[in-house]
């Protein structure tokens, strides 16, 4: 297991999914966590209504001092701090907080992620039918949050002269995700992000790198199938799936290489780095990388 108990990170829109499972996996390898979003126990985020609808959830699952209190329980420090990362003022009030009580950052994980909120239950269609809502949600509340976290982010990693700046995204070494063009789109802008920020900061000794998991338990994706973590094995069609602290410990994997920068710019699937650095998922298994349909 890495070893980061010096280590002071974000991670962003951290309630529930990957976010969740990259603050507890940095938890467990003892780092001090800044768990950030906007769903708060005494009030969830108010915007995934038609999801939870079509999930079937009458509670929003997950906040940011449920995943704070347990990145604490894993061995690490967690810190829940309310942020709509959609929002500069916030965002800037974030790492200023972050500057003021620790003195550094050493890692920055962009995860919050609005695409979900306006899911109305299609996989495929193509473009001409997608509504232009899917670009608010994917690009305004998705895109557009990783580069202001980072752009905030950035003048306290080139003043240390090291860090790290983690975007989870999703690739499959560039092939197209048909009937989802929107999505394809402001996945690919995040893993360009990623690499453009890695060409700006490689001379100040700051790498830059975009993650991508595969299919994911996430608390969504269990709702839909009707089962939960501890039964997801009765339902085939989860047969190829991952937890979402399998890109957990692939972040924290990445954050403890003394060679981070021989990566940075680069596009990396969680279950290549899972056999890179010889980790598995919370079951035992490694879960080769998820795989669309050449065309």
């Amino acid at each position: 297991m890495a070893n980061l108990k010096d280590c002071v990170a974000v991670v962003t829109g951290a309630s529930r999914g990957a976010g969740r499972g990259i603050a507890l996996e940095l938890g467990a390898a003892g780092a001090t966590v800044y768990v950030t979003g906007r769903s708060t126990r005494k009030e969830p985020a108010q915007s995934y209504g038609q999801l939870m609808a079509l999930s079937e959830l009458k509670q929003l699952p997950g906040s940011i001092d449920e995943t704070a209190e347990e990145v604490t329980r894993a061995g690490g420090r967690g810190i829940a701090v309310r942020c709509d990362h959609t929002r500069e003022d916030d965002v800037a009030a974030l790492f200023h907080r972050v500057e003021e009580e620790q003195g550094r950052l050493d890692l920055l994980v962009n995860n919050a992620w609005g695409g979900h909120e306006n899911f109305d239950g299609v996989f495929q269609a193509p473009f001409w039918e997608r509504p232009m809502v899917h670009w608010d949600s994917m690009f305004d509340r998705g895109v557009r949050n990783h580069l202001l976290a980072s752009r905030l982010a950035a003048p306290m990693l080139v003043r240390q002269g090291k860090g790290l700046i983690v975007t989870t995204t999703f690739w499959d070494r560039d092939r197209f995700m048909k009937g989802n063009l929107l999505y394809d789109l402001a996945k690919s802008s995040m893993t360009r992000l990623a690499f453009g920020i890695a060409q700006e900061l490689r001379s100040h000794g700051v790498a830059s790198v975009a993650v991508s998991p595969g299919w994911m338990r996430t608390e969504f994706v269990l709702a839909g199938h009707h089962t939960d973590e501890a039964h997801w094995r009765e339902r085939p069609e989860l047969a190829g799936t991952e937890s979402p602290r399998y890109v957990g410990r692939a972040v924290a994997a990445l954050a403890a290489d003394p060679r981070i920068m021989e990566k940075t710019g680069r596009a990396l699937r969680v279950g290549d780095l899972a056999r890179e650095y010889g980790f598995t998922d919370v079951d035992g298994r490694v879960v080769a990388p998820f795989e669309l349909e050449a065309a």
